[in-house]
């Protein structure tokens, strides 16, 4: 690997394979994928894409017949992700956040399964307090779309903890809800957005005294969260939305076999046609600088700002994953989080 150019390398000196692919999301033409086959193995090399970080995995064609993905057997850097493990690259100048080293108690975290009858299906909650808290503290709110995995896999929690414990956020409580059906629910979905805010929230509410509440989701996470805003205007305070599946049929017209296409795009649509709330309230985006959903994020942005709404988009150096959505809490989720405690 240099300052411009990523090199691949996989043995075979059997020859046992007929090819090799790389995997990726990074915008590399189809064209430049294929390995070529060296003296004992296979190679390819490629222009550094522009991001901090790169996952990936090879596909390999068998000489006799068959193909399978896997990790590079040649790189033991990997990286959980929302559809299991990718080998992972990190190129000069990525620096993981420096919480993930800082020494924090865990916290505490209560679960809560709430049944919502119109979802025939109970929507799981764990609700998360620092060390210490008691439930009649009142205490700002962080509303978590796809919540255990953000915690598992981009380490949301251990995040809360070092910043409250570092004094550099305030302290607060986090509302970890597990997605269910996610497609069904995430989708601009009427039906849940009711149940989460005339049932969910006053269960969470009921049990723990709180101040403002932020609505905080990823991908489809962070476009239901921004349907929940938009459908019910009081029930958050700011929002916090990494990735928007803001779909629109000028950027999103590969996402059409979505079975709940049209249905997001009337919804994003609406809010481009002026079905923001009269109550604008500070938001926050990220997107990664190279992600397929940039251009509805920044349209998004454009229509949030033509109705007077305090909101930002930061484009980050990386890709649609929670690594990429891990590195950018801070500093952006903790600005929004002090603004809100204000």
């Amino acid at each position: 690997m240099s300052e411009h150019a990523v090199t691949f390398l996989l043995a075979d000196p059997e020859h046992r394979l007929a090819g090799v692919r790389l995997i990726q999301d990074v915008r590399i033409p189809g064209d430049q994928l294929g390995f070529h086959r060296s003296a004992d193995g296979w190679k390819l090399v490629i222009d550094r894409p522009p991001v901090n970080r790169m996952e990936y995995l090879l596909e390999l064609r068998h000489a006799g017949g068959g193909t399978e993905t896997v990790l590079d057997p040649g790189n033991s850097r990997q990286v959980a992700g929302a559809f299991g493990p990718k080998s992972v690259l990190e190129f000069p100048g990525y620096t993981p956040p420096g919480w993930l080293s800082t020494a924090a108690e865990p916290g505490n975290v209560t679960a809560v399964d709430v049944p919502v009858k119109a979802l025939d299906a109970a929507v799981s909650v764990r609700v998360w307090s620092p060390q210490g808290t008691q439930p009649g503290e009142r205490l700002p709110l962080l509303v978590v779309h796809d919540g255990p995995e953000y915690d598992t896999l981009a380490s949301l929690t251990r995040y809360l903890s070092a910043g409250v414990a570092g004094h550099w956020l305030p302290r607060l409580r986090a509302a970890l809800l597990s997605p269910g059906p996610r497609n069904r629910w995430y989708s601009a979905s009427m039906r849940y957005t009711r149940a989460l805010c005339t049932t969910v929230l006053p269960a969470i509410t009921g049990r723990v005294a709180t101040s403002g509440r932020v609505g905080m989701g990823t991908s489809l996470g962070a476009l239901a969260m921004l349907h929940a805003y938009c459908r019910y205007p009081d029930a958050f305070d700011a929002l916090f939305l990494q990735s928007g599946s803001f779909f629109l049929p000028r950027f999103d017209s590969h996402e059409r076999r979505f079975p709940y296409y049209r249905r997001v795009v009337r919804f994003v649509t609406d809010t481009h046609d002026g079905g923001l709330p009269p109550r604008p309230v500070p938001a926050v985006l990220t997107c990664g600088v190279i992600e397929e959903n940039l251009e509805n994020n920044r349209l998004m942005v454009k229509a949030m700002r033509g109705r007077a709404y305090p909101v930002t988009l930061h484009e980050v150096p990386d890709m649609h994953n929670y690594t990429a959505w891990r590195d950018a809490f801070d500093p952006y989720l903790t600005e929004l989080l002090g603004q809100v405690s204000q």
